[in-house]
């Protein structure tokens, strides 16, 4: 499974990730930024390393997919609303990788 699919079939887990550092939540304003290093760390984690034109280009592809699905509202073009609801609450004070 290449990358792009494997963030747009891991969607709530990908969010779930990134909201370690930003507040994401079904309603939340999301940046294209936010989502561009989601990916970097996401990946880095994974120990698949990726450059800065492959993360922005992959934000991009993946953000058009969600917004496609109607999972993501655009506003402008680095901009979107989160618009999907997660099937279960973030646990408080603790880490997803715990």
């Amino acid at each position: 499974m290449n990358q792009l699919n494997e963030l747009i079939n891991n969607k709530e887990i990908f969010f779930r990730f990134i909201a370690e550092r930003a507040p994401v939540f079904t309603g939340a304003n999301i940046f294209l930024r936010d989502i561009q290093y989601g990916i970097k760390f996401f990946f880095e984690k994974k120990n698949i390393k990726l450059k800065y034109a492959q993360t922005e280009k992959m934000a991009f592809e993946f953000t058009s997919a969600l917004v496609a699905n109607s999972d993501l509202i655009q506003y402008k073009s680095n901009t979107w609303k989160v618009n999907f609801k997660f099937t279960e609450d973030f646990p408080e004070n603790k880490n997803i990788t715990d």
